[in-house]
């Protein structure tokens, strides 16, 4: 019905009288008016329902502890507090969510029992106002037990390693071989083998808005509504409701109208979708949450990291004749849906631009103690194409050929379009060789390659990277499926396709609207889509209204809806051309009754609906629009009505994944070729591009500015990745990055111009003509600079980021210890999080007095910075409260700590621990005191402390100096008292250490 009705809209002429199509061309965004002023609408612009409550949410500060216990009636007593949820109640009211294999594993939304990342909700606190919120969960106390943590994928699949999960054996969420042609007889018959292992590290798209849920319950229907600024697939709209414990028709979600930017990242707001539903279900009224910013650096998704181990079968010329991939991909603590989408994504094309018929792979996937893993943009093609096309490199250097030449021998032909990859990806269109050759000569490749000879003759490093990549476009569902055996496949039923939707409306005026399911986070959809229907119809943009909010309780959607995968201009906008020609073909028909023409006769142009072959004979678009509204008796027979008309639309080469594991992952691909020029300081190690080409062809360009505006979009993301953005954990799981401090972004001064080529080969897959291009430079451009960097530096292996420091081991070596002698109140080394310090202080008074202040309650209260209560639980045990901050935040900690090796009036050793919503620590420290000839007394301390949890990811920069602060100010109040004579109100010179250096101590080493 589908191809009948299309084939029926093509047949009218939708030309313009001569007059260039709106398509193709760079209009003025529709959206920049809005934006650009301030007047966008995102979620937290928008009102709410009287009554809603605000949640906030208490974090775990442990990578891997079981929770023995959580007292939350302090935090419930607090005025204005509706409700404290912990895992149990929440537990109560959803279900697990789904996770992303099959395993005997459950996935909440909250703690249940045991954590397993810095960052993951402990409890949920919701009250009339945020900070009323964010005070109630400093009341609550939680004692957990510290389990052994690992971060390192390979290290978690070690037989000794803590395991996350009892259904994840080992760690190991899925284990599968694939292998396609002979790989093993081209490996046996190859004169060359080339290997490389590689580390891609973790990192993160970063946009401006962060999460945003707003969610009531309606007790009397059992019914949701929630809006939320996620992005999509839709398919987690069934994970959201099956969670919520009701049927997808009970799960209103809405988007709000604009987004603040997503690339991915917010496909991972669905976890708190439930958590914040279900806190809406027990307080009885609305719930809004809008995350922070530590809290998305800290716990929102990753890309994943990935070690590879990568090899290829090669000939004395080059070519490559098979490939051996082994992947192992961590996906943090959880494996929530879609994941394992990021290992899989790029299956059918593990071999990239190349034409390589033998492959081998072994695709694990494992669990660790960081945050989990979703979708960010390019997921899976930075992972593979960083080790594609770094062996590219390697076997041109160990062979003796120029990388270029290797490249272009390895290039699937032009004529083997559409080309089916060993592995089942079909290639739709393109022509490697002459978009290869264009770059090289509009990039002027040869003045790059002669700037290189001069500089390396002064002695300068400098080096030219290339890199050549295949784009994937409009995602299969049935790809994920592969991470299933085909038997498990038949069993679970076919999953495949790209659905989607498009409706196009007319009102009882003729205006032109148009709604599609695909939540846009800043591409300009509204405006795209005003130019393809304005060209059906012969309007200009101006007369066509687009809606792009998702509503799934009264919009068209399907599972695969949602804004990803650069389906938009291939599949999104191409489905909304089918939708208008379908209606102009029933307006063809009305008015050529009226006209009395043929239908076969009649044009659209410049608002009117007119015969082709008498320009006067003529009827305003408007009118003819609008008839089925007024008039609907006088429609002919088969026209049909025209207000309405909604179109499902799916490709036909997207099938499910064969018996033999082969699959078409995507369905457009795109062609990128990239080459840069960069030069490295021999000082600094700063990395600094020269020159940066990227050649695209992405298919019919639609709107050719915003086409610019995604390479560079993507190119300034890359450059982040290449240079400057990691995800950082220490060893025992505490994140060292959770600030804009440390977590580094690259900003307008270091993002360099890119010069972007383009050719087009039409895509004979999609209405349009279109492919995606809106990832394409997270992929290409991290291999491209890191190609560049090691030519620069003639090594063999870089890892990313390619700062500074990592650059100094490879021209330098490891920098060596300090020598003997030097202060020792020095950092240990880096990812310890550790801090040794020692100093002295005066203090008016005899020993004999201020060891009796020592054990003062009453002394330890007054002088303890932010203390806010202590309790002796024995001569030499007491604990206490403090309220400390360290930069933008501010914690509430309980200190326990004990004396010890007590010489009095002379020495104790003091050891404790602190616990709090910001971290944890512990500390020990000995104290001595030694009477100064004067009345007074000399105190000498040194002590050693460890830190983890938030407070190491917020404070790393700020860490030593507070700890100065804090000592400082004890010292002083403590001399204060002292002075005054009295025993009452003395200090604690450790305690106050411990009390506040065990929550603060540590930091990024």
């Amino acid at each position: 019905m589908v191809q009948a009705a299309v084939k029926s809209a093509n047949s009218v002429d939708q030309g313009r009288s001569g007059d260039k199509p709106w398509v193709g061309r760079s209009i003025e965004r529709v959206e920049d008016a809005a934006l650009l002023s301030g007047r966008g609408r995102f979620i937290d612009d928008l009102g709410v329902q009287p009554g809603t409550l605000h949640a906030a949410i208490l974090r775990s500060p442990h990578a891997h502890a079981d929770i023995l216990s959580i007292d939350i009636e302090a935090a419930k007593r607090l005025p204005g507090v509706a409700a404290v949820l912990t895992g149990e109640h929440v537990k109560a009211v959803t279900s697990s969510l789904v996770v992303g294999v099959k395993a005997p594993v459950e996935c909440w939304p909250i703690a249940i029992d045991r954590v397993r990342y810095v960052g993951e909700p402990v409890a949920v606190i919701v009250a009339t106002d945020r900070a009323r919120a964010e005070d109630a969960a400093e009341l609550i106390t939680v004692e957990y037990r510290p389990r052994g943590a690992v971060v390192d994928p390979l290290a978690a699949l070690a037989p000794d390693a803590p395991v996350l999960h009892d259904g994840f054996p080992g760690n190991l969420a899925s284990d599968r071989a694939f292998r396609y042609g002979d790989p093993e007889q081209a490996f046996a018959d190859a004169p060359h083998r080339f290997s490389i292992d590689i580390k891609y590290p973790r990192n993160s798209c970063t946009p401006i808005e962060t999460y945003g849920v707003v969610a009531s319950h309606d007790a009397a229907e059992d019914a949701f509504e929630v809006l939320a600024n996620f992005q999509g697939p839709f398919s987690i709209h069934t994970v959201i409701a099956r969670a919520l414990k009701v049927p997808g028709n009970r799960l209103r979600l809405r988007t709000p109208p604009d987004s603040g930017g997503s690339f991915g990242v917010k496909q991972g707001v669905f976890p708190y979708i439930v958590l914040i539903a279900a806190a809406a279900r027990v307080a009885g009224r609305p719930v809004k949450w809008i995350e922070d910013r530590l809290e998305h650096l800290t716990a929102s998704v990753s890309a994943t990291n990935r070690a590879t181990t990568l090899s290829a079968a090669v000939a004395a010329d080059g070519k490559i004749l098979a490939l051996d991939w082994d992947q192992v991909e961590d996906c943090g603590a959880h494996l929530r849906a879609p994941e394992p989408a990021t290992l899989y994504r790029m299956h059918g094309n593990l071999t990239g631009a190349y034409d390589i018929r033998h492959v081998k792979v072994r695709n694990r996937v494992v669990v660790t103690n960081k945050t989990p893993t979703g979708l960010n943009r390019g997921f899976g093609g930075p992972q593979v194409y960083f080790a594609l096309e770094r062996l590219v490199q390697r076997i041109a250097i160990g062979l003796g050929l120029d990388p270029l030449d290797v490249i272009r021998r390895n290039l699937i032909d032009a004529g083997a379009f559409p080309y089916r990859t060993a592995t089942g990806a079909l290639l739709d269109s393109g022509n490697y060789q002459e978009a290869v050759s264009r770059a090289v000569e509009q990039g002027k490749l040869a003045e790059l390659k002669a700037k290189r000879d001069e500089a390396r003759a002064q002695g300068r490093l400098y080096g030219i990277g290339f890199t050549a990549v295949v784009e994937p476009s409009v995602s299969n569902m049935g790809y994920i499926t592969t991470v299933l055996t085909a038997a498990e496949r038949r069993k679970a039923g076919p999953k495949n396709g790209a659905q989607a939707t498009a409706t196009v409306g007319l009102d009882p005026v003729g205006s032109v609207t148009v709604h599609v399911a695909s939540v846009p986070q800043g591409q300009g959809h509204r405006t795209v889509l005003s130019q393809v229907v304005a060209d059906v119809f012969g309007l200009e943009p101006k007369d066509v209204r687009v809606n792009t909010e998702i509503d799934t309780a009264k919009d068209a959607w399907s599972i695969a809806s949602g804004n990803y995968a650069s389906r938009f201009a291939a599949a999104v906008a191409g489905t909304a051309k089918l939708a208008a020609e379908r209606v102009a073909g029933r307006l063809a028909r009305i008015a050529a009754g009226q006209l009395n023409v043929e239908a076969a006769d009649i044009v659209f142009t410049r608002g009117f609906v007119a015969s082709r072959h008498n320009a006067e004979n003529r009827i305003a678009f408007s009118r003819v629009a609008a008839l089925s509204h007024w008039s609907p008796g006088s429609l002919p027979d088969d026209a049909g009505q025209t207000i309405r008309e909604t179109v499902f639309w799916t490709p036909p080469e997207l099938t499910p994944p064969d018996d033999e594991d082969r699959i078409n992952s995507s369905l457009c691909h795109g062609f990128i070729f990239d080459f840069c020029g960069v030069e490295i300081d021999r000082t600094t190690l700063e990395t600094r591009i020269d020159r940066y080409v990227t050649m695209h062809d992405c298919g019919t360009i639609l709107h050719p500015g915003m086409v610019n505006g995604q390479i560079r979009g993507g190119f300034a993301q890359a450059l982040g990745a290449a240079l400057y953005e990691e995800y950082a954990y220490a060893d025992d799981g505490s994140f060292l990055t959770g600030t804009l401090a440390d977590y580094l972004l690259p900003t307008t001064a270091e993002v360099p111009e890119p010069q972007i080529i383009h050719m087009e080969t039409p895509s004979p897959f999609t209405p349009l003509g279109a492919k995606g291009v809106g990832e394409g430079n997270c992929m290409s451009t991290p291999v491209c600079i890191a190609n560049a960097v090691a030519d620069a530096l003639g090594v063999a292996d870089v890892t990313l980021p390619l700062v500074p420091a990592r650059l100094a081991e490879l021209v330098r070596g490891v920098e060596p210890p300090p020598p003997a002698g030097r202060s020792t109140a020095t950092r240990a080394r880096e990812g310890d999080r550790r801090l040794h310090g020692e100093g002295q202080a005066s203090v008016n008074g005899a020993p004999e007095q201020v060891w009796a202040m020592l054990l003062d309650p009453a002394t330890l209260h007054s002088v303890i910075p932010g203390c806010q209560r202590v309790d002796r639980l024995s001569e030499t045990h007491f604990r206490a409260d403090v309220t400390l901050g360290i930069g933008p935040v501010t914690g509430r900690y309980r200190a326990d700590v004990e004396l010890f090796d007590l010489d009095p009036p002379r020495a104790v050793t003091l050891r404790g621990r602190a616990d709090g919503a910001l971290g944890f620590g512990s500390a020990e420290g000995r104290i001595t005191l030694e009477g100064d000839g004067k009345g007074g007394t000399r105190l000498t301390y040194s002590y050693d402390a460890a830190i983890g949890g938030k407070v190491v990811s917020i404070g790393g920069r700020l860490l030593d100096g507070a700890t100065r602060v804090i000592i400082g100010q004890f010292f002083t109040a403590l001399a204060r008292k002292a002075g005054g004579g009295g025993a009452a109100g003395g200090g604690f010179s450790l305690f106050a250490l411990l009390a506040k250096l065990t929550s603060l101590l540590g930091g990024r080493r």
